[in-house]
């Protein structure tokens, strides 16, 4: 493949700030793309944004609450404007609160649900009126969401969690359809990474141990990879590597579908 097969094209990437969502980020420059942030960490986002740019590539960070409909539209005409194009969505934002369920807590319900399942679908509507046919930027493209193993896999501790990451597979499998039989020329897929040591990871494990599922946090992780076919964490970059390829044209005829990059947890 063409280590500059993204040239020409323009993302945005939410949650891009740190962890996941910034190793997309300079995944997709690498590959040639323009890129835009979008986060609600200012400071953090803008210094991504400022590191990308160094390598020569047009990058620029906007404030983004994926909960807030409005700022949604101003992101994306940000992203229009400042890139001169939208054709790349990565819906990557989220956020994890781990708790039994025989003490969950509506407010932690109602946050997850916000942030991982409307979040998704502001982005997903969003990006279509902008990419389809008359719209901002309107030359169709890809959006990728990102769900979780967690969505595949009975994982104590996260039901909440599992359950918006599910949401997300199947709101990317309708949104798929329905920007195939409108005419969009949008492709819609979605990945399932396993467990990285980002912040949030690293976090997932603590709690873990909280919540007395393990005696520490070497030991929680163990029981991670002890599932893993591979026997390791995943990186960001496995995780970044097969965003690239799913907005790449070599999976042009690829929509609908979920990849999981979990070293073969989830199967």
């Amino acid at each position: 493949m063409s280590e500059k097969r993204l040239t020409g094209r323009k993302a945005l990437v939410t949650g891009g700030a740190r962890g996941i969502g910034a190793a997309i980020a300079q995944a997709l420059a690498d590959a040639g793309a323009s890129v835009m942030i979008g986060d609600i960490l200012a400071d953090l986002g803008k210094e991504t944004a400022a590191g990308i740019a160094r390598s020569g590539v047009k990058a620029g960070f906007v404030a983004l609450d994926v909960t807030d409909d409005g700022q949604w539209e101003k992101a994306v005409s940000a992203t229009v404007e400042t890139l001169g194009g939208f054709d790349i969505l990565i819906n990557n934002a989220g956020i994890e609160i781990t708790s039994l369920v025989v003490d969950l807590k509506a407010e932690d319900i109602r946050r997850m649900l916000d942030v991982n399942v409307l979040g998704v679908a502001l982005g997903m509507k969003h990006a279509f009126r902008a990419m389809r046919p008359g719209g901002a930027a309107g030359a169709g493209g890809a959006v990728v969401n990102v769900a979780s193993v967690a969505a595949t896999i009975a994982f104590p501790a996260i039901s909440v969690y599992s359950g918006t990451k599910s949401a997300v597979d199947r709101m990317t499998r309708v949104g798929a359809m329905e920007a195939g039989k409108l005419g969009y020329g949008v492709r819609v897929n979605c990945l399932y990474p396993g467990l990285a040591p980002t912040e949030m990871g690293m976090k997932l494990a603590s709690d873990i141990v909280a919540v007395g599922l393990a005696p520490d946090v070497n030991a929680a992780v163990g029981s991670v990879v002890e599932q893993t076919p591979l026997a390791r964490l995943a990186e960001v970059g496995d995780i970044a590597d097969a965003a690239v390829f799913l907005c790449s044209n070599e999976a042009r005829f690829i929509t609908g579908a979920g990849l999981p990059v979990d070293g073969g947890m989830g199967m």
